[in-house]
């Protein structure tokens, strides 16, 4: 299990707030997730292991899902408010 201490950070990179920005930080994402595999090649427990934790982020709709953006977060609404972009 020493390959997911690289892997499981990915899952708390926090997505952009700005929705211009969704684009490149999935495209970031991905590339990255898919470079790692090539080169590091975990082992098949810590490749399901980290599947699983995204495919439970990306059902449950947090907000935190790289790969799409779900309908029922509230992101957009809180990307326009003067309050959180002042901070």
């Amino acid at each position: 299990m020493y390959c997911l201490q690289w892997l499981l950070p990915v899952l708390l990179i926090p997505k952009p707030l700005n929705p211009a920005l969704w684009f490149s930080h999935s495209m970031f994402m991905g590339f990255y997730l898919l470079s790692f595999l090539l080169e590091r090649k975990p082992c098949t427990i810590c490749a399901l292991v980290f599947l699983a934790a995204l495919f439970l982020i990306c059902y449950s709709c947090w907000g935190n899902c790289f790969l799409y953006h779900c309908t029922d977060s509230p992101l957009p609404e809180l990307a326009h408010d003067p309050g959180v972009v002042g901070t």
